[in-house]
């Protein structure tokens, strides 16, 4: 389904703001590795935020993961005071690994593991 403006609205300024949360809280730089929002995405009835998140060169991501959970309740809480005015009730938090950088690097490897075969073949 097609998201709506308003959907899109809320999910470019709640990026924005989270974004600068997760620096202000050490958040960007998690188990040797890099964290950074990938994508956000709002539910039609506006009542949860999904958050995608990317991981680079993180150790272990699950723990990574359980790190900014733990956090939850003080990141909705500065979110909170940022968009207060902006939106009227503000959406549940939820953070997801965005696995779409793997993705990318497995289709890579594959292609190029076809090209040795047919080079080997020649």
């Amino acid at each position: 389904m097609e998201e709506g403006k308003r959907q899109k609205q809320i999910a470019g300024l709640l990026n924005v703001e989270m974004n600068g949360i997760f620096q202000h809280l050490g958040l960007t730089m998690i188990g040797g590795g890099m964290v950074s929002i990938a994508s956000v995405q709002i539910t039609p009835d506006l009542l949860e935020a999904r958050f995608y998140l990317s991981f680079f060169q993180v150790k272990d991501v699950t723990i990574a993961l359980k790190k900014i959970e733990d956090r939850h309740h003080e990141i909705k809480k500065e979110l909170t005071s940022k968009v207060r005015h902006q939106l009227r009730s503000m959406p549940v938090l939820k953070f997801f690994r965005d696995d779409t950088l793997d993705q990318v690097f497995k289709i890579e490897e594959l292609f190029k593991n076809i090209k040795d075969q047919q080079h080997k073949g020649e």
